[in-house]
């Protein structure tokens, strides 16, 4: 991709999501992510934007000018994505391959973040970890984080999540919060999934195609594994394979979703076949409502 068409992908992600960010997500990141009420430290002049609720009706009285109460949970916050970029990013038979969700769900929490006045870093991982983006503020900042989300060629093609967990929990001291996208397809990653979130707030989001998980009946196709290379020939038309291949998809994300409830990790789904946008409000409404 030349720098122009680079640049115009970048502009045309960064109107969409910042659009998303500013109507729907603001709010509903602020309370699931910062939660309110814990730990009152100070208070301050309002500014546009605050929340009515967040007045402090006494010292605006005695000043003769509105002033909010701030709270320790709504400071500066990190945000960490990290995201999944072997070659299983670049499946997708439905609106979109993986990667352009991936880089647009991203796109939309960077966005939340920078407008709640928090840094936000990424660490991009296949079977090893190919890149780290430390964590800052600005514009400039998601912009650059964009561009490398949809230019990225990463080195190695296997998927390995222990391995990006470990180096995130030695690399980033400071809690912070951190959304891990992948497909999961990985070996296990138990012990450092428990680790990551018991020193910081992690969200899983497994991202999926629908023929990952169910075959079409095509008759004899060749299928081939992205991240192995291995060529297979699969007969679509019998029957037996295509129950075969849809149980074995719904242990696999049974097993995942058990994993994820077990490491206390708050999880969702979502396809290449659908907007993210209910997935992620669901998700966000879960995590207010605990606080």
């Amino acid at each position: 991709m030349d720098t122009k068409d680079l640049l115009k992908k970048v502009r045309k992600i960064e109107i969409k999501s910042r659009g998303l960010s500013n109507q729907i997500f603001s709010g509903e990141y602020q309370s699931a992510f910062k939660g309110r009420g814990m730990a009152f430290s100070e208070v301050r002049e309002y500014q546009m934007g605050d929340e009515i609720r967040t007045i402090d009706w006494n010292v605006t009285a005695r000043f003769n000018h509105p002033y909010v109460k701030v709270f320790d949970e709504e400071r500066e916050m990190t945000v960490m994505l990290l995201v999944d970029v072997s070659a299983s990013k670049n499946f997708g038979t439905q609106t979109q391959q993986k990667q352009e969700l991936a880089t647009e769900l991203c796109a939309v929490l960077a966005f939340s973040a920078i407008q709640n006045n928090d840094k936000v870093g990424v660490l991009f991982f296949s079977d090893q970890v190919e890149k780290f983006i430390p964590p800052k503020k600005g514009r400039s900042h998601i912009l650059m984080i964009i561009r490398e989300l949809i230019d990225f060629k990463p080195k190695h093609k296997g998927t390995n999540v222990a391995e990006a967990l470990r180096y995130f929990t030695s690399v980033i001291k400071k809690r912070c919060t951190a959304f891990l996208l992948s497909d999961f397809m990985s070996d296990t990653f138990e012990n450092e999934i428990k680790i990551a979130n018991r020193k910081h707030d992690l969200v899983a989001l497994r991202l999926f195609d629908l023929h990952e998980e169910e075959f079409p009946d095509l008759g004899l196709i060749p299928i081939k594994d992205e991240e192995s290379g291995q060529l297979e020939w699969i007969n679509t038309s019998d029957k037996q394979v295509r129950h075969a291949f849809k149980t074995a998809a719904l242990e696999r994300n049974g097993r995942l979703e058990d994993l994820f409830r077990r490491s206390g990790v708050d999880f969702t789904k979502i396809g290449t076949h659908q907007s993210y946008i209910k997935p992620l409000m669901t998700l966000f409404k879960k995590r207010e409502a605990r606080r």
